[in-house]
């Protein structure tokens, strides 16, 4: 028998707090399908389910679902089932799931895809044990499933980070992609990198109109320094070895 959701309790996250910013740059772009998008519409909104779930590095065109996008842009299913499609998917969970441990995995997802951070390690550890019970696709149908995604994003929107905008601060929240990377710590350090990459000459910037121009003579600079001529030395004679009478013609 499956173990229950453990409980856990909600932290004061910005995300739980009612925001009455004044719409702006710096607020999140929502991609609903509500009114019934148009051809370009429905590509942006595609774009950013992808963009939203297997992040920017992630967006390999080998990665496309093109059967979701065509149910999604027909009618045959909505967008909470084109998220759950792409969530479940054998890039994502490949990429994702089978390089990352389980808690790792549930933060990356509940970033996703409710679009907030975890509130504690406890709720790590308790969705965590759904993921060992049910798997990872039981685990994402779980969430999409839950209160809290439904209250937000319903059936016709695209999740995104809630409430990045921090008051009285010159920066917000940092995006999720950049915050929690593809790899963790442990296996950065099992694929060697970050690496130290150490340079043997010291480049320098050049701005473009100071740049060497085609015919320039300051391209061949380095052509006439390898240019190493022979030099012919001069044989020196002694004054005592020279013959004045044999050498010095005589006029007749």
């Amino acid at each position: 028998m499956a173990l229950p959701l453990l409980s856990y309790g909600p932290t004061s996250r910005n995300v739980r707090v009612a925001g009455f910013e004044v719409a702006g740059d710096e607020q999140p772009r929502i991609f609903t399908a509500e009114n019934m998008p148009s051809g370009s519409e429905w590509d942006n909104i595609i774009w950013a389910a992808y963009r939203q779930i297997y992040s920017e590095h992630q967006i390999l065109k080998s990665n496309r679902q093109t059967n979701l996008e065509s149910q999604l842009k027909f009618g045959q299913i909505n967008v909470r089932d084109f998220i759950r499609g792409l969530a479940i998917s054998d890039p994502f969970l490949r990429r994702n799931y089978q390089t990352n441990s389980n808690y790792r995995f549930v933060e990356m997802c509940v970033q996703r895809i409710l679009g907030r951070d975890v509130y504690s390690e406890r709720e790590k550890i308790a969705w965590s044990i759904v993921v060992a019970n049910k798997g990872p696709k039981g685990f994402i149908d779980e969430l999409l499933d839950s209160d809290e995604y439904l209250d937000n994003f319903g059936y016709d929107t695209v999740p995104y980070q809630r409430r990045r905008v921090l008051l009285q601060r010159n920066t917000g929240e940092v995006p999720f992609n950049l915050r929690t990377p593809r790899y963790n710590e442990y296996h950065r350090n099992q694929l060697g990198f970050p690496q130290i990459v150490w340079q043997n000459e010291v480049r320098r910037f050049i701005p473009q109109e100071k740049q060497a121009k085609a015919g320039d003579p300051r391209n061949f600079l380095d052509a006439a320094r390898a240019v190493t001529p022979t030099i012919t030395p001069v044989t020196r004679v002694a004054l005592g070895d020279i013959n004045i009478e044999t050498m010095v013609p005589r006029k007749r």
